[in-house]
């Protein structure tokens, strides 16, 4: 949760700029000519604080997130270790995507469908949300609760691809960095690395679920049937580069985010190990 909470704090302006740049369609014609232009483009309307709007749907969410993330990998990586101790790549990847489906049903879904919902808002003439609670308030008087369930599958499939490539990597790197030692310590360097390298995969493997995602959660999303739908809809007007829009600030922030993440975790993990004795 610490981990989740610091993480979001510092790569979130890229999250933001990320999403805007998926919500703006080609269809009618782009607001954003590109990275830097969406920056100075919020800056400009709504000062620097303006790259943070929707952040606080996020800080809620990442405490849970992280804790059932890790809780899950850890409890599905323990019932799945050899005789040794040792969890090998494979089973890392399946342990990774329990724990991506796990989180997207229980937190991310809500919460990301919440975020999108802000940070589309603000782009329209009056934004109607005032802050956090009044969104989530208004969200669900007017669309019922099913209103902040809206892209499950397409959240599903991203974030259990997510965590399995992500886990994948990590266990892989981890297993050839400890060679015949299980003991060996990583150092928290080398841990961040890893996270990068990790994060990087994961978005090349899953940008095209991430833009099919945020416009299934966007305020135009009664636009699609369904998650095939949308996908289709967005080859047929598009074309298939579409699915890479905001890749490259999507790329910065994971890598830092997931860098971040189990440096963080790693450290915490060590402290809780020492004044937290179990069996």
């Amino acid at each position: 949760g610490i981990a989740g909470g610091i993480e979001i704090c510092i790569t979130f302006p890229t999250e933001y700029v990320k999403t805007q740049l998926q919500l703006d369609e080609k269809a009618n014609p782009p607001k954003y000519r590109g990275i830097v232009d969406c920056v100075k483009q919020t800056v400009n309307g709504h000062g620097v604080k303006g790259l943070y709007r929707g952040l606080s749907s996020l800080l809620y969410g990442s405490i849970p997130k992280a804790a059932v993330r890790f809780g899950m990998f850890e409890f599905l990586s323990n019932k799945m270790r050899d005789e040794s101790g040792k969890l090998d790549s494979k089973r890392g990847f399946f342990c990774g995507l329990g724990a991506g489906v796990a989180e997207a049903v229980i937190v991310v879904c809500p919460m990301e469908t919440v975020k999108v919902k802000f940070i589309h808002d603000q782009t329209s003439a009056n934004p109607k949300y005032r802050g956090f609670f009044h969104g989530v308030r208004e969200i669900v008087r007017t669309q019922g609760l099913k209103g902040t369930y809206q892209g499950l599958t397409a959240t599903v499939l991203k974030q259990g691809s997510n965590q399995a490539i992500r886990f994948y990597v990590m266990t892989s790197f981890r297993n050839w960095y400890k060679g015949d030692d299980p003991n060996k310590a990583i150092n928290p360097v080398i841990t961040g690395l890893f996270g990068a390298f990790a994060g990087a995969a994961s978005v090349f493997g899953n940008t095209p679920l991430d833009v099919i995602k945020t416009r299934m959660q966007g305020l135009e999303a009664h636009k699609y049937k369904s998650t095939v739908d949308c996908a289709v809809q967005i080859m047929k007007h598009e074309g298939p580069m579409a699915f890479y829009k905001g890749t490259i600030p999507r790329l910065g922030r994971v890598c830092l985010d997931v860098a971040i993440v189990f440096i963080i975790y790693e450290e915490v993990v060590k402290v809780l190990n020492i004044v937290w004795k179990t069996d």
